[in-house]
């Protein structure tokens, strides 16, 4: 009920925002204002060329969650630590889950058995290796894949780098609260029928969309506000420095908290702007650390565990788009 409040609160306050804003200007030259038209264009052209990738992912990330077993990932997990994490860091292009949906799921599967650092490394590199995101990368920087390709290859060994980091050094359970006791074998569960796994899926397929739906929503009119009014050449000396633009679009990235699918789009956009490496910065910090998934992840996982991997992947990320930079992205 407070939530419905809220949210009634803030659309009247939009609404009288709007009414006000529209009384003071003549009819007509709002409508007709030439930086309408460009943020009008910015925007749908984003949602355009993202909402496919979109909806192809979150299909792929409902059937895999009401038709997969929880178990058939752990299975795949090798004994040997090294070999575990490597296998987690590729798990993404068997099971390409959205960042929406990677914590829980790890959360169930961390109860299970699997170690917590292969479970870190795929969280990290989950939403990014995987084939739906390579391929919208890949169309959105269509003149330059080279782009495409580091950003895999940086997510690959950022993940790689930290799986065994809390390998070594983290041994206690980084999870809040106890842990659930495994089921028995012996139980014995009905499975659902095909028609009620149908319905899950649409359920989870709807849910899912609509849930990052607003959030490409809200970061196409972010993206479509600060092209419309802020000048390009202030976004460049914002940026202006030696790897400055990196942390800048790093922070945009964290903010912006879009998923893994469709920020090569917005990425995109930039791409006149900032550099290859800053792109390639915004592209792998995002999608393994962002508002909406550190809030999930400090739900559970224990705050100095998150923190440690916040500043892990803060200064690995950082410090390999800066090499990205000075060798192959110039």
């Amino acid at each position: 009920m407070k939530r419905n409040h809220n949210m009634f609160a803030g659309i009247s306050l939009a609404a009288i925002l709007a009414l006000y804003f529209w009384s003071s200007h003549a009819p007509g030259t709002i409508v007709n204002d030439p930086k309408l038209q460009i943020f009008k264009t910015v925007f749908i052209s984003i949602l355009l060329e993202a909402m496919p990738f979109i909806l192809i992912g979150v299909l792929i990330s409902a059937s895999i969650q009401v038709f997969v077993p929880d178990s058939v990932i752990r299975k795949v997990i090798p004994q040997s630590p090294v070999l575990g994490i490597v296998v987690a860091s590729v798990l993404g292009i068997v099971f390409p889950l959205c960042e929406c949906g990677m914590v829980p799921a790890i959360r169930k599967l961390i109860k299970k058995g699997m170690p917590l650092y292969a479970a870190t490394t795929f969280i990290l590199v989950g939403p990014i290796l995987n084939p739906i995101v390579f391929w919208s990368t890949l169309i959105a920087f269509r003149n330059r894949p080279e782009i495409a390709y580091w950003r895999m290859g940086l997510a690959f060994i950022v993940a790689l780098i930290i799986g065994l980091i809390v390998y070594r050094f983290i041994k206690e359970d980084q999870l809040k609260g106890k842990r659930d006791a495994v089921p028995s074998e012996h139980h014995v569960h009905q499975a659902p029928s095909s028609s009620n796994k149908m319905i899950e899926l649409m359920g989870h397929t709807v849910g899912e969309f609509f849930d990052m739906g607003k959030y490409l929503i809200f970061g196409s009119i972010l993206v479509g506000l600060l092209q419309t009014f802020v000048a390009q050449n202030h976004l460049t000396a914002i940026g202006h420095g030696y790897g400055n633009a990196n942390l800048l679009m790093m922070g945009l990235g964290f903010v912006l908290s879009l998923c893994s699918t469709s920020d090569a789009f917005v990425a995109q956009s930039f791409a006149n702007t900032f550099t290859g490496g800053s792109l390639v910065a915004f592209m792998v910090f995002g999608p393994m650390l962002n508002m909406k998934g550190l809030l999930m992840m400090l739900a559970v996982f224990k705050t100095k565990f998150v923190a440690l991997l916040g500043i892990l992947v803060l200064v690995l990320v950082y410090a390999g788009t800066l090499i990205l930079e000075a060798t192959v992205l110039k």
